[in-house]
């Protein structure tokens, strides 16, 4: 059976009426969802996924760097930077048809989204043109698409909208008086900036954040609630645990208690119930006991396969070790 666009990701009208009662979120009042005993968060958070979603459907995506390395930006987690030394070698643009290539492999492994990241500030005209053929390729593979190509310039959206792009990946990364400790080339407004132009052209979405980059609680709440408090959440909300690699500014990041991590999906799921809410960057590192913790929380989405942009994810086979031990299904 086929699984329509909108079966996976508007679960519930989003009319103009509810987006007018939709409450908005001080951060106060995030960081006391922190503050709940576990059990208490966990249960609140379920009941509200249980009220949007299917609580046993994960959606799962599959993410591929199409250009590697080279990236002038400086933020502070990023391998691909060249303000810092990583070892990592910068690649050109991928083939169109390497980049199919990929897309099937990962509709065969029952990724039902395929997403496209390139390492640029922001895409030049010259560089738009052949990701939107890659878009067009991959949307007529039956497959969602969305890419992640930086800040993108006005006109930019309108063009990866006519090719039928559905997601736009662009993070905040962080609460807005943490950024600038992470990143100093750029703005959190130059980021929601972005995003508005991406809701501009009617493109879906994707925004989230990296936690454990030294920030604290009230950080991490607040990153929560700019999140939720944007005009319309985003349908797709990643939530990344740091990976700290050698050669940038947070290689020796301290790692962040695992049940914060759960803490934070919980935050997520209860402020932007309607969205999806994804497991990314740092599930390599998590065992299957945590995960079940944060699908209890509310994530019900995830990146599946191998590699993601240039860090190693877990393999599709223990993934669905995982989904049969749990009793989970995709879409």
């Amino acid at each position: 059976m086929t699984t329509t666009s909108a079966t996976l990701e508007h679960p519930v009208s989003d009319t103009h009426a509810a987006q007018a009662a939709r409450k908005r979120w001080t951060v106060a009042e995030v960081e006391a969802l922190f503050a709940l005993p576990l059990f208490d968060l966990l249960h609140r958070a379920q009941q509200v996924h249980r009220d949007h979603f299917d609580p046993n459907a994960i959606q799962r995506s599959t993410l591929l760097s199409i250009k590697t390395g080279g990236c002038s930006e400086d933020c502070s987690y990023c391998s691909q930077s060249t303000r810092h030394d990583t070892g990592l070698e910068r690649e050109q643009l991928l083939a169109l048809d390497e980049v199919l290539d990929n897309a099937r492999a990962a509709k065969a492994r029952g990724a039902t989204r395929f997403c496209m990241g390139a390492a640029w500030r922001g895409p030049k005209a010259r560089d738009l043109e052949p990701v939107i053929d890659m878009v067009r390729g991959v949307k007529a593979l039956g497959l969602q698409t969305c890419v992640t190509l930086g800040m993108l310039r006005d006109g930019q959206a309108e063009q990866l909208a006519e090719a039928g792009l559905d997601y736009y990946n662009h993070n905040i990364d962080t609460a807005p008086e943490f950024y600038g400790h992470v990143i100093t080339t750029h703005t959190m407004q130059d980021r929601l900036d972005t995003l508005e132009r991406v809701r501009t052209a009617g493109i879906n979405v994707c925004s989230g954040g990296i936690v454990g980059m030294g920030e604290s609680r009230v950080q991490r709440a607040a990153l929560i609630a700019q999140l939720a408090n944007l005009p319309r959440p985003p349908e797709s909300v990643p939530i990344n645990n740091l990976v700290a690699i050698p050669g940038t500014p947070l290689a020796d990041a301290e790692a962040l208690d695992p049940f914060e991590f759960v803490r934070t999906i919980a935050a997520a799921r209860i402020t932007m119930p309607a969205s999806y809410v994804r497991l990314s960057a740092g599930r390599q590192q998590m065992s299957d006991e945590l995960q079940a913790l944060c699908f209890m929380a509310g994530a019900n989405s995830m990146f599946y396969g191998e590699r993601l942009l240039t860090t190693e994810n877990p393999d599709a086979d223990r993934d669905d070790r995982l989904f049969a031990r749990l009793g989970l299904h995709a879409i």
